[in-house]
């Protein structure tokens, strides 16, 4: 990757946190690095209950908030996700990533985990939609969910949770991208696994050529990992 390749991917990052083993001290460091001499990140992506400290901490970047829900396990639950939805917005999350119930989906059960997408979508200002495409693994599963995520309002699909089932791969990546642009609208996030400079550009590369040159911005398309700035700041030598 160039520099200007590195920044552009730099812009396009969720900087994420999600062990379940963060304190103060670690998210007013994930925060910190979210401002880079490059530019700043995407998003910043922590669990419901660190939103208010996080929020606090990029107060005045411009760098929104966003909040998990229904996660990891994509519970059958519209209700939990309209609750944790709600509370992460009213902590000041901007944006919302809420598990879709893969595990409903893949016995059939397509209308509640609709049902969950469109609970999450009424209090979200912008929300993502983890398809656990690692646990769906069959192509034409793995698209019919994408669809159903986007009629039901998703901003963006994503990939995976980062828990358990394989992450992101390029072939899930591709059919998710070949479903947004059959939807007409929406955005794609990979997320999963995505650790090195060469992994980013090839999924960067991978929509470019899905969805053609000029599309990719921060509201259509993100990475969302924990360790991948700290290789792109490498790469740059910040």
């Amino acid at each position: 990757m160039d520099r200007a390749a590195v920044a552009q991917a730099i812009g396009l990052l969720d900087l994420t946190s999600l062990s379940g083993e963060e304190d103060d001290a670690a998210i007013a460091a994930l925060c910190a690095k979210a401002s880079t001499p490059a530019g700043p990140v995407a998003a910043v992506c922590v669990e419901g209950r660190w939103v208010a400290r996080a929020r606090a901490e990029l107060e005045g970047t411009g760098i929104p908030v966003a909040a998990v829900a229904n996660f990891p396990e994509g519970a059958p639950d519209p209700d939990r996700a309209r609750r944790e939805s709600a509370a992460a917005v009213a902590d000041g999350a901007r944006e919302v990533d809420v598990v879709l119930p893969y595990s409903a989906w893949l016995t059939g059960d397509h209308a509640t985990a609709v049902a969950v997408v469109a609970a999450a979508r009424s209090e979200a200002p912008v929300l993502k939609v983890i398809l656990e495409t690692g646990a769906l693994k069959d192509p034409d599963t793995i698209r019919a969910a994408a669809g159903g995520a986007l009629g039901a309002g998703a901003d963006f699909v994503k990939t995976s949770t980062g828990k358990g089932p394989p992450g992101a791969s390029p072939e899930a990546a591709r059919i998710m991208l070949e479903a947004v642009r059959e939807h007409g609208a929406g955005g794609f996030k990979a997320s999963g696994g995505v650790r090195t400079a060469a992994q980013g550009a090839g999924y960067i590369a991978l929509a470019d050529e899905v969805m053609g040159p000029g599309w990719i911005a921060p509201q259509t398309f993100r990475i969302g990992a924990s360790g991948l700035l700290d290789e792109l700041l490498a790469v740059l030598g910040a």
